[in-house]
């Protein structure tokens, strides 16, 4: 199954209360939003990728819980960024005082932030250019660190707040800097 992006823009758009309401109406799937109004709507994954996924979680969950730090956030949890766009990465953190300043409502529904750090792993369903695309709009919006995972070409792309994309090859150790302190993933 493919990637479907629907144009709703030239008829109409939505709000991030209508945004909210329509991935409510239709929870079976995984909505995103972009910038430009067109919604996104992804496929689910395979085993191997969803136990992928499930492991970078756990990994971070553990070291937050160490930490105390900030908040992790799976994929199933949209953020809306500063240009309007509503993403789903499949890991987040957000650092705990700014994740604190949020109001109650901005909790409970799509929290309007971007978070600090994020992991995006390539599926086999996922073209690496609309990721790649993806993760420019992270830091564009101010995202300090993000990484993302390209088992398929043994390849992890580093991209930081203000510098350069940085490419290793797998298999590697990853390390979360100065934004998640302490925190290593081996890949």
């Amino acid at each position: 199954m493919n990637t479907v992006v629907l144009n709703l823009e030239p008829i109409l758009h939505l709000t991030d209360e209508q945004f909210y309401q329509l991935c409510m109406a239709n929870r079976d799937l995984n909505l995103e939003l972009n910038a430009t109004g067109e919604v996104i709507i992804m496929p689910p994954v395979g085993g191997e990728s969803g136990n992928q996924e499930a492991d970078l979680i756990t990994d971070l969950n553990n070291w937050n819980r160490q930490t105390k730090l900030g908040k992790v956030f799976s994929s199933s949890t949209t953020f809306i960024l500063p240009n309007g766009a509503k993403r789903s990465p499949d890991a987040a953190w957000v650092k705990l005082e700014r994740w604190e300043a949020l109001t109650s409502e901005q909790r409970k529904k799509f929290p309007p932030l971007i978070p600090d750090f994020v992991i995006e792993l390539r599926s086999e369903s996922d073209r690496l250019k609309s990721l790649q695309e993806k993760m420019q709009e992270y830091i564009d919006n101010g995202l300090r660190l993000g990484w993302l995972i390209n088992p398929q070409d043994n390849q992890v792309q580093i991209y930081r707040l203000g510098q350069e994309l940085e490419v290793i090859s797998l298999p590697a150790i990853l390390s979360g800097e100065d934004i998640l302190p302490g925190f290593e993933l081996n890949l």
